[in-house]
């Protein structure tokens, strides 16, 4: 019975190494993977809020360049929102007639929000791209019974 005893006495402790071993090999690679979809999802859901009220805010304006303004503003306000920086977005206006705001009419919006990966160095980036583009288009109508503005 001793000789099995010395045997056994030699690999005590040797479980738990493993076991912290293949956890960090597994669970660090995993929680980035976490963390990478929850901010892409976060970008999803900038974009998205970002284009719808966009669009809003054109459709209801008084004038074209007043409601380009106020879409600015609300892309900014739902890109905050969601934790990014309010200019991190890019916001294209289109509109099917002329003057914009024609009764009837649609006006279209595209946000595109570049969303970084975390946790990736400066240094790194100006390199290889190391972000995910992540776009929303949203289509309104103009109010049909509205007074035409400019």
């Amino acid at each position: 019975m001793s000789r099995g005893r010395r045997r056994s006495e030699g690999e005590n402790g040797s479980a738990m190494v493993e076991f912290l071993g293949v956890a960090l090999i597994l669970l660090v690679p995993l929680v980035y993977l976490v963390v990478t979809v929850g901010r892409v999802q976060a970008g999803a859901f900038a974009a998205e809020g970002a284009a719808r009220d966009a669009v809003r805010a054109v459709v209801t304006a008084d004038s074209s360049a007043l409601g380009a303004a106020r879409a600015g503003a609300a892309v900014g306000v739902a890109l905050g929102d969601q934790g990014f920086a309010r200019d991190a977005g890019v916001l294209s206006l289109a509109c099917s007639d002329t003057p914009c705001l024609t009764p009837g009419g649609t006006v279209g919006a595209v946000v595109r929000v570049e969303v970084p990966l975390p946790l990736v160095p400066e240094a790194l980036r100006a390199w290889v791209p190391l972000s995910v583009p992540v776009e929303a288009r949203r289509t309104a109508v103009v109010d049909e019974y509205a007074p035409t503005r400019p």
